[in-house]
């Protein structure tokens, strides 16, 4: 973080972004008791951030019951949403979403890619306090996050445009999104 402090500030850059949130987080808080549901969700925070860091995301947070990585072009190149889309595949199997077992924590994934302001993030007194990234493109992240079903990843099209995928690969579907205008195109992967 010295860095941070000696050159506070960030910049507009396209990027993708991956959320991965639990499913029912309440409900499995309740069912577990907090030692047992901790220990998930300690298990779930490895297994998403091992993932994101072998697919070269930046994990930008923990938030409760949901895990932030960020695909940036100075670490990825111009394979940022291939990437991304690449996690949320192997988060989706890490969770046991695609074993005969099944799932041992239910997750819904998010992937979206555009342009964002990356920077540091001040806290008391102007001290740095974080790196994050802002602004609508990160609000349709984590919507498509918040809409995908246990099992299910959620691409927008600009992230498999950027993807460079196929476009007969995964099904294809219109979704609505709260606060975010209009509706999202995006390819659905997983259940």
């Amino acid at each position: 973080m010295d860095f941070c402090h000696t050159h506070p500030g960030g910049a507009e850059v396209e990027l993708s972004m991956l959320f991965v949130d639990v499913r029912g987080s309440s409900q499995l808080a309740r069912q577990l008791g907090a030692t047992a549901f901790g220990k998930l969700m300690n298990r779930f925070y490895k297994a998403a951030s091992e993932v994101l860091v072998e697919t070269d995301a930046y994990v930008d947070k923990f938030v409760g019951d949901e895990v932030i990585g960020l695909y940036l072009p100075v670490f990825t190149g111009s394979k940022h949403a291939a990437l991304a889309i690449d996690a949320a595949r192997r988060i989706l199997k890490a969770t046991g979403h695609q074993g005969p077992e099944g799932a041992w924590v239910p997750v819904g994934v998010g992937v979206h890619t555009g342009t964002a302001y990356v920077g540091t993030a001040s806290g008391a007194e102007g001290s740095i306090s974080d790196v994050t990234a802002l602004g609508e493109s990160v609000n349709v992240a984590a919507r498509l996050s918040s809409a995908a079903a246990a099992g299910e990843a959620l691409v927008s099209d600009a992230a498999w445009t950027a993807s460079g995928m196929e476009d007969d690969v995964a099904v294809h579907r219109e979704i609505e999104l709260r606060g975010i205008s209009g509706s999202v195109g995006v390819r659905v992967l997983g259940s």
